[in-house]
């Protein structure tokens, strides 16, 4: 009965790395990143490479294969109670994670631009976005005359 114990709890904190580590990379993708490029591209077309969506399809990609493979283990090797603790981990960080979703949220949208900085062909802007000051990217767009509407208000 120990064992059984330590296994759920062991399992519990798998599904609470699993979700951090790989589905929260797979939201980020879809909830930040991919919305930020899209509205990097409305902007001004070259603002930021076609290299970033290509290198955020890779991480999709990746991040599913690796999901789908940690999924089939548990569901085949662990008995229902292991699943069930698993999938309530991956629960609770999923919880945990929900208010950060989306580029509004500051620690979302600094994390998009230490990533995606290399993709910006313009020094300036790239610079700004590495040191991830968007009042300095919000200038350096009105200098370009490009909008900067894709730089979102952050919540409090």
């Amino acid at each position: 009965m120990q064992m059984k114990v330590l296994g759920a709890g062991a399992l519990l904190m798998v599904g609470w790395l699993w979700f951090y580590l790989f589905v929260r990379q797979f939201l980020f993708n879809f909830f930040t990143a991919y919305p930020l490029i899209k509205g990097m591209q409305a902007a001004k077309e070259d603002l930021i490479a076609i290299g970033a969506r290509r290198y955020t399809a890779v991480s999709v990609v990746s991040c599913a294969v690796v999901c789908a493979i940690i999924i089939a283990l548990v569901l085949i090797f662990c008995p229902w109670y292991f699943i069930i603790c698993f999938f309530g981990g991956a629960l609770v960080a999923f919880f945990m994670y929900l208010p950060l979703l989306g580029p509004s949220n500051r620690t979302m949208f600094d994390s998009f631009c230490a990533t995606y900085y290399r993709f910006v062909p313009d020094d300036e802007l790239r610079t700004a976005m590495y040191n991830k000051k968007p009042s300095q990217m919000k200038l350096r767009l009105h200098a370009m005359g490009v909008s900067d509407a894709f730089i979102p208000e952050f919540k409090k």
